[in-house]
């Protein structure tokens, strides 16, 4: 049986974190890095692909639900959504790699999928943004480690 506190515990709290759930995961990257049982581009990886399969997940709500973004079930608050949509507006699928910020992120993810964005180019750049990020933490983490 696979302990979720590990590699694939990290992979799904990545996931989540990426998604409209508040969430975190750098907590548990940095926890596991010191811990130092298992290489650090495994959970660099990890951590990159399941913070980006989230944004996938937001992208497609955007995509095929954005016609419901003022409804108050609606999981992304539509000032939230008209920040991130300015955001877009302005910057264009320049801000992409910037949806790991806080607040921000998750939104933009919905908004790119609300503004029908290739889903090959919005992982790309996605991804690239979410990888750098977690490869500033694993640097960080391994700054750290003492030896």
């Amino acid at each position: 049986m696979f302990e979720l506190t590990g590699p694939i515990g990290l992979f799904l709290a990545a996931l989540l974190a990426a998604t409209i759930f508040p969430f975190q995961s750098e907590a548990l990257l940095l926890a596991l890095l010191l811990a130092g049982d298992h290489p650090w581009w495994l959970l660099l990886v990890l951590a990159s692909l399941g913070n980006t399969l989230g944004a996938v997940i937001n992208w497609g709500l955007g995509r095929f639900i954005d016609h419901f973004h003022d409804r108050p079930w609606f999981p992304v608050k539509p000032a939230a959504f008209a920040r991130a949509r300015g955001l877009f507006l302005r910057y264009g699928l320049w801000s992409l790699p910037f949806a790991w910020l806080p607040f921000i992120g998750d939104p933009l993810t919905v908004v790119a999928g609300a503004f029908r964005v290739n889903l090959l180019l919005f992982v790309v750049l996605v991804g690239l943004g979410k990888t750098a990020r977690y490869a500033v933490l694993v640097a960080a983490g391994q700054a750290a480690i003492p030896g």
